[in-house]
């Protein structure tokens, strides 16, 4: 399974990426939401992780353009944590919503709920009993 991470923060984003290829995943890496719209654009995603504030198009912005055309799940990474910040990323078409700090282990569990949501129930096909 192919991941994008996107978030500003490298150290935020090695982190992310460290966790994700331990547990097998192909990982996309991108600095803003108009780079990872390029990524999705030009690479098979099956899911998204994005922070929401960066620079050139943040990652609210970035996903609602990228489900103009792609239906694959979009996890928020924010340091916004306010309940109505919670909200507006879910209404603006993300799958969940995680707080920053946030807990490494806890994103690696959303990001398997996700995908077996999205292979199990969603549009993509399940290849295999790896996720």
């Amino acid at each position: 399974m192919n991941i994008l991470v996107c978030d500003d923060d490298k150290d935020i984003l090695e982190a992310i990426s460290i966790y994700l290829e331990y547990e097998g995943y192909q990982v996309f890496k991108a600095a803003h939401g108009l780079e990872a719209l390029k990524v999705v654009e030009e690479n098979e995603v099956h899911l998204g992780i994005m922070d929401t504030m960066m620079p050139h198009l943040d990652g609210l912005r970035a996903t609602m353009k990228l489900r103009e055309d792609k239906n694959i799940p979009v996890i928020i990474l924010s340091a916004k944590a306010k309940d109505t910040d919670k909200i507006i990323g879910l209404n603006m078409w993300a799958d969940d919503y995680v707080t920053k700090p946030f807990n490494a282990l806890e994103l690696m569990a959303r990001v398997k709920s996700q995908l077996r949501r999205n292979t199990s129930l969603g549009s993509l096909e399940s290849k295999s009993n790896v996720y």
